[in-house]
This record gives C-alpha cells, structure tokens and sequence, in this order.
C-alpha cells in the first residue's frame, strides 16, 4: 500500500471526543503545535437534526430493522436513530469477533469530530475516594495510584468549563463538584426523594449532566427540546466538537486530520520510543505517517488498545507496552439496566403534549450498598446507584371515542423507573486481543472481545430489583413493577474501561498514575483504558479530568526535555 509522511509536530492526539479534545486543547493554548487525528468525519451544519419531526425524514424514523443491515450492533445503541445513523460506524466495514458464548455490544462507535460526545447521556459525576482504593477497603481488584485529592482540582477545572448541572448532597460516596443550578424534580420525584430519605436513609437527587441551565462560555441555556443525541445548535450540551476542539484550533497551533484510521504506532529504530503514528484514509484508502515528539492515545479504550496491540513489534511481539502482560486485559463496563423497578403515582396527574418540555435528564439514587460508613453486604462487593425518572405517554388502552377519548388519552398517572448501574470487578479472564483471521474494510486486523459477568455481578441484579421496589413502596407508588435480566449482555453499558490499567507496579500495570505507559516514556493512552475500577458512575467527568491532569506532566515533561 502506498504511504506517505506528512508533517511533524510536538505531540500526536488520536481522537476528538472527551478527553482527545482536552489534551489538544490545554497543549494547543500553551503554545505547543498539536495534531488531532480522528477516525470520523468534520461536522457539516445539516448535523443539527434536534428539531426535526420525524415525517420529515425518509422513513419517519420507523427504519430500524433497515439500520441494522449495516449497523446491527450499532442499532442496539439507544441513542442510534435514524436522524443521526450516518454518525455511526458500519458494523459490516468494521467488525469486531467474539467467542461464541461470550457475546459482547460494543456499541456508540461515532465517526463524526466529536466521538461519543455527540451522543453521550451527559450524566457527570465524580469517583470518590472509596472507589479510588477499593481494594484497600474490600480486598478485591486493585488500588488506583492516585487518591481523590490528586483528581479533585481537575474536576473543578473541567466542570467550571463543560458546565454540569446538579444539586450538593454532602453524600460521600458521590463527592459534589462545581454545579450549575439544578434541573427541577417532578412532583413524583420529588415525593420519592423526600420519603426515601426518610424512611430508609438514601439520597435521590437530580441527575449531574452536563446541560447547561445558564449561558456560559458563549453557549446558550438548554431549552429542553429533548433529543440532545440528534445533536444541538445552540451548543448547550457539552460537546467536544462545539468546545475543546474548536478551541484548541482557534489557537492556530493544532491540525485537525479527519477520516483517519489509526492502525499502528511507530517507534524508532532501538523500539524505545514513539515517533509517531500510522494511518489509513478512510476516503482513499491511502496510508500517511504523522511524526511527533509523543503520541497520546485517546480513541476510545477499545480503539486505543487495539492500536497498540497491532503495533507489535518483533522486540515486543504481545503488543506494544505490554511487558507486564496486562494490556487489553481486565475489561470492565458496568452492569446496565440489570434490575430495578418501576412504580406509579396516579396522585399526580400529567397531560401528554407533543409539544411539551423535555427535560434532558433524570434521576440519580446515590450508591448505598457497601458504603464506607455502613454495613457490608454478604452477598456482594461494591455497589450500584439508579438511574431513571418520571415518565408519562399517550394512554391509546382508554376507552371511549371522540373528544371525550382525546381528553382520556392524554391524560394520565406517570410512572418513575430506577435502573440499576453497577459496579464490575476488574478480572483478568476479561480480555481483548487481535483476531489474526479478521480485518476491517481498510485492512486494520479487528479486535476479539472475551467478556462475561462475574459471580458478584450476579449477585447484585436481585438486590437491585428489592432495594428499587423498597424505594418506590416507601414512596407511596402502586402497581409497582419489579424486574431483572440476569442475562444481560456486556457492552450495553457503553463504559468500556480498564485494559490498559494505571498502577504503581510495571510488572503488573500498563500506565502511571499519569496515563503514561511504563513502557515508553513519549507514548500516553489517556481514555478510560486506563481505569483501576469501573465504580458504578459514569466515567466521562472523571476521563476528561485525569486527561487534563495528565496533559499538565506531559507538559512538564516537555520542559525539563524528558519528552
């Protein structure tokens, strides 16, 4: 295949979503000339679909069985419509394997500037030092090599600039942050966070999301239109594309490269350092070589390792900074929508209207399961927290005919859903690696991905389903509706973490408490590959401000002329 070498710069950043688009952004405004090289496509302004009605698309957006011949794993992802379908990989030009009894989805894989942050749920919230040192409290896993108060004024510089709307609790296991005003509870949420908080001692608090609730930084307040995954023009939501990355190129010190499979990192001659990377043009199929004094990887865990892995050298044949024999291994993503109930509360009547607000948030149930200042439980490690809220629809089932049906249809008791988020314990048997018969459509050699829940992941589905119905009873709900999926395939979480873990020791450890492999000092994975624990929040906040932080010692490095 034809290659060509285009120009060098002082530092490679593989991908423009979360946290690629803050390393670009902090080194770009501090003087230093940064390439961001990303597998999708630039934004056109035709992107911005939030406020189109399904008859005017094609296929009214009732097309999924249509999508899911190209992307039939995309598909399974809530937030792939047809309104944003072209922002997808195709499942068929990029596969991936898995063993026969070990299905996984690994869903949300974005071609458009921006990665995931185009269609993220927004939910931001911190790790607490529990979670940081969780084998120091409950034996399983391993410590991260950092503690809370190393991470905790990055996520206050992250969050005065992305913008995370939500509400103080003083509740330890989910430290507060640098909020925005709170979005508003319903009544019937509002009832249920009150009597929970009486009755059983738990916290139900507003979602933390990254929608802004007051302009900030030139971007306007959310106006509650409702489906921030078709994309938003008025920028309210945190978007890489609409924030770092622009920001970051305004600078005039940082290239953007788009349609840019990344297959390989380079190395020098002695194998001991990194200069630069390899790609395929998605558009022409050629292959181009970026040089750089360091390369930061931040495509996506998956992404990032498979790029190492198919770096591999004849020095290192397992794949590149994988000495200690962990990379791609200790997979982790969070046990999604498990167990959990749903209630109603016919006290507090809605009328159903197309036209109505759409709160782009939810609810949250703060982790009360093995907390540091609780009992433990006997059936399980770590925890879990809900996600959901109030929901209301057309009632078609009501009887009658004319107006008087209309009136009866939209109007009804809305129902409040808790889903169960938990915790996945890091194990070693929960791994990736090249499948050697496989490559995608540009010739890059695909991931095989082993994945399965574990015996304590397990045991928590059931206890979601208890603790959720007991929440809801004490709030007075009727028609209560408890459920479980103790099959629940891996992947649906869309929180891949942890093959490329952080640790103290290289013999066991991919990264530094920096994101920096051991290995070779120029090359940083900084996504959530790095991760120790999966904890049971959402990981986008705590990805992004490890990110900055990282970027910092890459810049002090630069300096003192380590890098």
């Amino acid at each position: 295949m034809p290659q060509k070498t285009d120009p060098s710069y002082d530092v490679i950043v593989v991908g423009s979503g979360a946290s690629g688009g803050w390393v670009a952004k902090r080194l770009a405004e501090a003087g230093v000339t940064v390439a961001i090289v990303e597998a999708g496509r630039p934004h056109r302004a035709e992107d911005f679909r939030e406020h189109r009605r399904p008859f005017d698309l094609p296929h009214a957006n009732l097309s999924r069985d249509l999508l899911r011949r190209t992307r039939p794993t995309q598909t399974d992802c809530y937030a792939l419509t047809e309104y944003n379908a072209d922002w997808f990989a195709s499942d068929v030009d990029e596969p991936y394997t898995t063993p026969a009894d070990k299905p996984f989805s690994w869903q949300g894989r974005t071609r458009l500037v921006g990665g995931r942050t185009n269609v993220w749920a927004r939910q931001s919230y911190r790790l607490s030092q529990q979670d940081l040192k969780g084998r120091s409290f409950d034996g399983e896993g391993e410590d991260w090599p950092l503690d809370y108060a190393d991470l905790a004024p990055y996520y206050n510089l992250v969050e005065d600039y992305v913008g995370i709307s939500g509400q103080a609790e003083g509740v330890a296991e989910l430290p507060d942050g640098h909020f925005l005003p709170p979005m508003s509870m319903t009544c019937a949420e509002t009832r249920l966070r009150a009597r929970v908080k009486t009755a059983l001692g738990r916290t139900i608090t507003i979602g933390r999301t990254a929608n802004l609730t007051r302009p900030l930084h030139g971007r306007a307040a959310c106006h509650y239109c409702g489906p921030c995954e078709r994309g938003c023009v008025t920028r309210s939501y945190f978007n890489s594309a609409l924030t770092t990355v622009p920001d970051a190129l305004a600078t005039g010190r940082c290239t953007l490269v788009t349609n840019a499979m990344v297959y390989q990192v380079r190395m020098d001659a002695d194998h001991r350092r990194a200069i630069g990377i390899r790609y395929v043009d998605r558009v022409t199929r050629e292959m181009h070589e970026l040089r750089a004094r360091a390369v930061v990887l931040c495509a996506q865990a998956l992404e990032s390792v498979r790029i190492l892995l198919n770096s591999a050298t004849r020095q290192q044949a397992n794949g590149l900074a994988n000495s200690s024999g962990a990379l791609g291994r200790y997979l982790m993503d969070h046990l999604w929508v498990a167990g959990g109930a749903e209630g109603e509360f016919p006290e507090f009547p809605v009328e159903v209207s197309l036209d109505r607000a759409r709160r782009p948030n939810g609810i949250y149930a703060i982790r009360f399961r093995n907390a540091a200042s609780g009992p433990r439980s006997t059936a399980f490690v770590r925890g879990y927290g809900f996600q959901g809220g109030e929901s209301f629809a057309f009632d078609w089932r009501k009887p009658g005919f004319g107006a008087e049906w209309v009136r009866a249809v939209r109007n009804g008791a809305p129902s409040i859903r808790l889903n169960g988020f938990g915790e996945c314990l890091p194990y070693a048997s929960n791994f990736v690696e090249i499948d050697p018969r496989t490559v995608d459509a540009f010739g890059i050699p695909v991931l095989r991905i082993h994945m399965s829940w574990g015996d304590n992941e397990r045991a928590m589905i059931p206890d979601m389903a208890d603790t959720a119905a007991e929440m809801l009873k004490a709030a007075g709900a009727v028609n209560i509706r408890p459920f479980t999926v103790p099959d629940r395939q891996p992947g649906y979480g869309i929180h891949e973490l942890g093959v490329a873990r952080m640790g103290v020791d290289a013999r066991t450890s991919v990264l530094n408490q920096f994101q920096r492999t051991h290995d070779i000092a120029n090359l940083f994975v900084m996504d959530g590959a790095g991760f120790v624990s999966s904890a049971c929040q959402n990981p986008t906040l705590t990805i992004m401000a490890l990110a900055v932080r990282s970027t910092d010692y890459l810049m002090a490095e630069m300096k003192r002329g380590n890098i």
